[in-house]
């Protein structure tokens, strides 16, 4: 398993390189460290009469999470949890709501480690912070202008630690419109999965991802395995909005992953293909990279 790809003649060797040269030390939207609570002014008000209209958090290049928005008052904090070796917080969801999850750098984090172009150790620390979104019924999430899921409850996680030094972050929910009736779709069939246990190790074949693909189709071949998903929106790649590449956390103490599609700068053959069966680690989510 590559923990340190490099050099790859089609181009894609890249985007790890570029993904981890661009990471920067992000500062922690806490009171704890500073965090001006106006950011989110409003979100632990009552929800106004009106229907949920749209609500986007923003996070900065150093940290900081804005929440604005016609309906930003449905938003509450649920919380901030640091996390290790990319593991994810189990927050708890209100039933009825949406849970947004927003991974980041504390303040201060890994700006030498950054300088030297090399990749976080797994027991590198990034924080988690969580809202609790009133939609009221279904809501697009698109990740910097580009749609990636509809959702009506449940979670949508995003990685912002690979963000660049300039570059922000913006996660948008919106009500249904009515030029869009035929994308609300039902909600997916979580019964298959009723049966996994959370935080069990388990196998699971990898599916056919190619770089280009449109987000719902890779989304649904990973719910088919019951995986947990987070994106990162990264520049670069391929068709802008489209799947760059997948990476599924592989059970194992170095936290290696498989990465979809595969590697073809001469890896070994040993590295997952789809097809394999492969005992993956839960508490990792899988990382949907989608070009920005």
């Amino acid at each position: 398993m590559r923990s340190h790809p490099h050099h790859r003649p089609d181009g894609r060797a890249h985007r790890h390189a570029v993904l981890v040269a661009a990471a920067v030390p992000l500062v922690l939207a806490l009171p704890a460290t500073g965090c001006d609570a106006s950011t989110t002014s409003g979100a632990a008000g009552a929800r106004a009469d009106a229907a949920f209209s749209s609500v986007r958090f923003t996070l900065g290049a150093r940290g900081d999470i804005e929440v604005a928005g016609v309906s930003r008052t449905a938003v509450t904090r649920a919380g901030d949890r640091a996390v290790t070796g990319g593991r994810a917080y189990p927050f708890d969801r209100t039933p009825g709501k949406l849970l947004v999850v927003l991974r980041h750098w504390p303040q201060g984090q890994r700006a030498a480690r950054d300088a030297m172009r090399l990749l976080p150790p797994p027991d590198d620390v990034a924080i988690e912070s969580a809202y609790l979104v009133d939609t009221g019924d279904w809501a697009l999430a698109e990740l910097d202008g580009h749609p990636v899921q509809w959702l009506r409850g449940g979670t949508i996680r995003v990685d912002a630690t690979k963000a660049g030094a300039v570059e922000r972050v913006h996660l948008t929910l919106s009500g249904p419109r009515g030029s869009r009736p035929g994308q609300v779709t039902p909600p997916p069939d979580e019964r298959a999965c009723e049966d996994v246990e959370p935080g069990v190790n388990r196998y699971v074949v990898l599916p056919e991802v190619e770089s280009g693909m449109d987000v719902a189709e890779v989304l649904a071949r990973l719910r088919e395995r019951c995986l947990d998903v987070q994106y990162v929106s990264m520049p670069g790649g391929v068709n802008r909005g489209t799947v760059w590449w997948v990476e599924i956390p592989v059970a194992g103490p170095a936290a290696p992953v498989a990465e979809l599609p595969p590697p073809t700068d001469g890896t070994p053959t040993h590295t997952p293909v789809p097809g394999d069966n492969i005992l993956t680690d839960p508490s990792r989510p899988t990382t949907v990279v989608v070009v920005h």
